[in-house]
């Protein structure tokens, strides 16, 4: 009997900031790999999901959503994005169907042209647009670039998701496998622990929370009695920023480790005992180890 040969291919999705790469990532994986949230560019660092589809092997890079940077931090976001596109096999471009080809898109449009690996277009969020502008839509960004295929699709839903796969399945490249077959996403979990508590800072106080914080797993230890303990300490860059953290007598922080906690109990399928600390580090956003602990290189200059 001959097996069927397998395939394998990385597959890096790029988009403006809050087009749904995370979300869309969660889909096709069938589970939650990525944070989500509304506030954008919740992505810093590039996130993989791996999917298994038959003899296919999908190795799905989430990249931070491209933007003109002003910082540091935003230039070395930028530069990990369209870095994962170029060591792809094929990339995804996803547009948010109801903002369509606003001065982000336009922009990346003019840089896909650098982009050498076949590019699918995916225009998301499509229940949310009326079909006549959807189909215009479609033919504005044909005539912008070439696309191998295009699909429509919600993410959040699901429609369209299966095709998407499918499609991906059938064109990654002939070759074995790079994770084993039951792997979901290759983050560590340290990083995990701390991508999951700052999807739970964003949920809990949206626009309250500043931009410029970030969270580390300072502790991650398997215990004997099978539980995980983690300790993590928040970075804020003003002492106000650690009041609006913590909350009147600490119920924010508390709320924040509760819901952090109950999600990842569920993720490592064990009780998880987490301890947040919250600091101010003023100048977090300029030193090269704190970019090296969210996977992201170092931008030289100001």
């Amino acid at each position: 009997m001959t097996e069927t040969p397998t395939r394998c291919g990385f597959i890096a999705i790029i988009g403006a900031p809050n087009a749904g790469k995370s979300t869309l990532v969660n889909a096709l994986v069938g589970a939650k790999v990525t944070i989500v949230s509304h506030k954008v560019q919740t992505t810093r660092a590039l996130v993989r999901g791996i999917v298994t589809e038959g003899a296919a092997q999908i190795v799905l890079v989430d990249t931070p959503g491209l933007f003109a940077p002003k910082r540091r931090l935003d230039r070395a976001m930028v530069t990990a994005a369209w870095g994962g596109a170029a060591d792809a096999d094929r990339v995804l471009l996803l547009i948010d169907a109801r903002r369509g080809i606003d001065e982000v898109v336009e922009a990346i449009l003019d840089k896909l042209a650098d982009i050498r690996q076949p590019v699918d277009l995916v225009l998301n969020k499509v229940d949310l647009i009326e079909p006549r502008k959807l189909l215009d839509l479609a033919a504005a960004l044909a005539a912008r670039a070439r696309f191998d295929r295009t699909f429509m699709i919600s993410a959040l839903t699901g429609s369209g998701v299966a095709d998407l796969r499918k499609h991906l399945a059938e064109t990654v490249p002939a070759g074995p496998w790079h994770y084993p077959e039951d792997e979901i996403s290759d983050l560590p979990a340290r990083m995990l622990a701390s991508e999951i508590t700052r999807e739970k800072l964003y949920k809990r106080l949206n626009d309250e929370l500043p931009y410029d914080s970030t969270v580390e797993t300072d502790s991650y230890q398997e215990r004997k009695d099978g539980s995980i303990r983690i300790e993590q300490t928040i970075y804020v860059v003003r002492e106000g920023q650690r009041k609006i953290m913590l909350g009147k007598g600490g119920e924010t922080i508390k709320a924040i480790s509760t819901a952090a906690r109950e999600e990842l109990s569920k993720l490592f399928e064990v009780p998880v005992h987490l301890f947040l600390f919250v600091k101010v580090r003023e100048n977090w956003g300029n030193e090269p180890e704190r970019y090296q602990r969210m996977g992201l290189d170092f931008p030289k200059g100001q």
